[in-house]
């Protein structure tokens, strides 16, 4: 005997649609008496922004995804405009946390703007992919004339009190940088669940924690006076680098821990950063 139709009802076979985060922010600004100030702020979905007070003269933010962290197929955009001359740091309420995903991609999109003079710290904390995950991230970044940028991200596989290794996670991860619409520097990684890529000698070399660290100076000879000073606070015999090529400064620094990155290039980012002072959620 077929079973029969019921009018309205959704055959027990049917795809089933899973409920997907969704978050896009968007923050720009203006000058007010020699102080950067709000002008326009807008968040949808998971995606919030928190204003801070500070004594400094420089804005600060704090984005913060209220998903709680990200899967496959969820999609947040972050999107920030700096008026020239302005001065600006923005960071996250905690680490970012990617999570096992059943299908996709997690996509997390970003697109900094910096006005002529201006400077922007993008500060974000440490992003966690734990087992199975899967992060699709792209940075695009365009300073006008005169403008500088401190900008740091920071990966950790897995979490270091579970000793986990998310030995499959995947990343993706994709930056651009522009002055004037020229580009200055761009960068892809890719991670997969490889053995070589996380215990090759001239990749992870099995390490669980990695971060980038990219200042774009106002020229060249800036850049490299930069390069020297943060140079003198490497700490020694550690997997940490510093280079200078034209304007822009990157550094890159590889640990066996969270902990351990941190101490590291919090010091660095400190000595780069436009603001009076690292963000609280920075301090150790």
């Amino acid at each position: 005997m077929s079973e029969p139709r019921v009018a309205g009802r959704e055959r027990a076979d049917s795809r089933v649609l899973l409920q997907r985060a969704r978050g896009s922010g968007s923050l720009s600004t203006q000058q007010r008496s020699e102080t950067t100030r709000i002008l326009n702020l807008y968040q949808e979905g998971c995606a919030k922004i928190r204003l801070p007070n500070t004594h400094g003269h420089a804005l600060e933010a704090v984005l913060i995804n209220t998903a709680g962290g990200l899967t496959g197929g969820d999609v947040l955009d972050w999107s920030v405009d700096i008026a020239a001359a302005g001065n600006a740091v923005l960071t996250t309420q905690a680490c970012e946390r990617i999570y096992r995903s059943i299908g996709g991609d997690a996509q997390v999109t970003t697109t900094l703007r910096i006005g002529a003079s201006a400077h922007l710290d993008w500060l974000p904390q440490e992003t966690i992919l734990f087992a199975g995950s899967r992060l699709d991230r792209r940075i695009e970044i365009d300073l006008a004339a005169g403008a500088s940028l401190t900008a740091v991200e920071a990966i950790l596989l897995g979490r270091d009190a579970m000793g986990e290794t998310a030995m499959d996670a995947v990343l993706k991860d994709n930056w651009r940088i522009r002055r004037e619409g020229r580009l200055i520097h761009a960068d892809a990684t890719r991670l997969g669940g490889s053995i070589s890529e996380r215990n090759g000698p001239s990749l992870l070399a099995g390490h669980r924690a990695l971060a980038t660290m990219v200042h774009i100076a106002l020229d060249a000879d800036a850049a490299a006076r930069r390069c020297r000073s943060v140079r003198e606070l490497l700490p020694a015999g550690q997997p940490i680098a510093a280079s200078a090529i034209g304007e822009r400064l990157v550094i890159r620094a590889l640990a066996h821990s969270g902990l351990a990155l941190r101490r590291m290039i919090v010091p660095i980012l400190d000595h780069l950063s436009g603001a009076d002072a690292l963000p609280r959620m920075w301090h150790l």
